[in-house]
């Protein structure tokens, strides 16, 4: 089991990214959650390694309206299980 963090910078909010990236994240099995912050898209992801380089690799395009200008993944240690995967507000 792995997990990340991830920053996404560039015109990222009202684009419905965060919508794209939980129908991703639960068509690949992974766990977590996706949150806009005050000028970033934020997400945790927990999964296997494969799955989450290819949502990682999704975060870098984004949904058509976007324009990712920044992706920060930073790997962190799993201290907790998720149990699904949540927008959240």
């Amino acid at each position: 089991m792995h997990q990340v963090h991830i920053l996404i910078s560039g015109k990222v909010q009202g684009v419905f990214f965060r919508q794209h990236i939980a129908d991703i994240a639960h068509n690949l099995a992974i766990t977590g959650w996706v949150k806009n912050n005050k000028t970033q898209v934020e997400a945790v992801l927990q999964g296997n390694q494969t799955d989450i380089e290819e949502l990682i690799k999704y975060c870098k395009k984004g949904p058509q309206d976007a324009k990712v200008s920044d992706v920060k993944v930073t790997p962190q240690e799993v201290k907790e299980m998720f149990e699904n995967f949540k927008v959240v507000s």
